[in-house]
């Protein structure tokens, strides 16, 4: 049984690694296996030393699951999580966790953040361009926006009077 927390890593099952490199891993769920906290640490200096690099591109992005555990809440987050990564990464690393409890479930929202782990510095050209950033989210109103805003609807009869009046000074000028 393993714990996820962060720091945690999770590397697909059909990547190349450098030889030699010996990774205790867990399988966990569709095609990824789990690497424990401590086994992640090394993981990087391990990569370096063989000469390979982990490339991260992208920010990472958040999902959330329900259980009935805090570890299946988190579970359940992080393989919806884990479904968004992008084949062209291989290896995930787990950012932040929390859970909440409710009366009948836990709540979890887990944080990933995708690496690729290859042999030399030179990202390869990919056919389907990568987001460049995914943490974006679209910006609304918030509720009391009249309140913090009191012109904010009464703008566009202002910006159309403003736009006759210079409309009939030009023509005067003329």
């Amino acid at each position: 049984m393993y714990v996820i927390a962060e720091s945690s890593m999770f590397v697909r099952a059909q990547t190349e690694l450098p030889s030699g490199l010996k990774l205790t891993t867990q399988e966990f769920r569709e095609g990824w296996n789990f690497v424990g906290i401590k086994e992640a640490r090394l993981l990087e200096k391990k990569i370096l030393r063989q000469g390979w690099r982990t490339i991260r591109i992208v920010d990472g992005w958040m999902r959330s699951g329900v259980g009935e555990t805090p570890q299946a809440a988190v579970g359940n987050a992080l393989n919806l999580a884990l479904r968004k990564v992008s084949p062209h990464f291989n290896a995930v690393e787990v950012g932040h966790v929390e859970w909440m409890h409710y009366p009948r479930f836990f709540l979890a929202r887990v944080m990933v953040k995708p690496y690729r782990i290859q042999n030399g510095a030179i990202v390869p050209v990919l056919d389907d361009p990568l987001p460049l950033r995914t943490t974006l989210r679209p910006r609304l109103l918030p509720l009391d926006a009249a309140v913090l805003f009191p012109n904010f609807s009464s703008a566009m009869p202002m910006l159309k009077e403003m736009l006759t009046r210079s409309r009939s000074l030009q023509t005067r000028v003329q």
